[in-house]
């Protein structure tokens, strides 16, 4: 019998108990449906439960959780469903009222597929490779102590781009760019483009603006002599690991890409209209 997981936001009020009459449905339809809670951190159930393959996975929460559920979907190639239960859903774009429509369509075969880059990330320390990761949003290097100015280096295609010193800096894919990026400044990115954007935080030179640059070539974040003993890499808001002076951050363009259903262009920019008030006009008053 298919399997199907289903990754449940803990924090997300009535996503439990939609996922109750789903599981049903999934049943009712020959598949074998298994649940987990997802906190923000991990997972309550079993590794070994997570190592089963599973067709698809059907996401019930916010874009947080459909971060999550992207990775684990993306290195096993079987696509997410994602229905919304947070308040922006740049991401998620399937409404609870419409899950069960939405679902019926995809196992009809009359979903189509929208896919999403993914960010390849390896952590060099002493030319070795230390960690490995996916993001589907973006990869940020910060300070993790008190004094938050940080110096890194960033080499694009073996070109400098010269010294970064800033609060952070951050380097988002096209979903990403509504996420992180773009609260600190950064431009908004079709989801389907194949691009990468670097958006410092707080910059400590005003030169130092976003950039946004294609994904076909590596850009490497190398760790400078600076006050900080240890700088965070974070992943998708999601994973981290530690930096030391002389640690490169790699980043390269996935080959996998994650399936995302009912993610289309179309409801990205609904998504844009609503979530920021877009009119496409205005009237001045007299």
């Amino acid at each position: 019998m298919k399997k199907v997981l289903l990754i449940i936001s803990g924090y997300k009020k009535g996503a439990e108990e939609l996922s109750k009459k789903i599981v049903e449905f999934l049943r009712q339809n020959h598949y074998e449906p298994i649940s987990m809670m997802y906190d923000g951190y991990g997972a309550k159930r079993s590794d070994k439960t997570l190592n089963a393959d599973f067709d698809f996975v059907i996401s019930l929460g916010g874009d947080g959780n459909v971060l999550f559920a992207s990775r684990f979907a993306a290195e096993r190639c079987i696509p997410v469903i994602p229905i919304n239960f947070g308040q922006f859903g740049f991401i998620a774009n399937i409404q609870p009222a419409d899950w069960e429509d939405a679902l019926k369509d995809f196992l009809d075969g009359k979903q189509e597929s929208h896919f999403r880059l993914l960010f390849n990330i390896e952590v060099l320390r002493s030319n070795a490779c230390i960690a490995r990761y996916t993001a589907l949003n973006e990869a940020v290097v910060s300070g993790s102590g008190v004094a938050k100015l940080i110096s890194l280096e960033l080499i694009y295609n073996e070109m400098s781009f010269g010294i970064f010193r800033a609060d952070g800096v951050i380097v988002a894919t096209p979903t990403g760019s509504t996420a992180y990026a773009v609260a600190s400044g950064g431009p908004i990115l079709d989801p389907t483009l194949n691009a990468l954007v670097i958006s410092p935080i707080a910059p400590f030179t005003l030169s130092n603006r976003p950039v946004v640059l294609p994904t076909c070539k590596p850009l490497i974040m190398k760790v400078l002599p600076q006050r900080q003993k240890e700088l965070l890499l974070s992943i998708d808001g999601q994973e981290s690991v530690l930096l030391r002076e002389g640690d490169e951050v790699r980043i390269t363009q996935s080959e996998t890409k994650v399936n995302l259903i009912g993610c289309s262009q179309k409801h990205f920019y609904e998504a844009l209209r609503a979530k920021l008030g877009w009119s496409g006009s205005f009237t001045l008053n007299e």
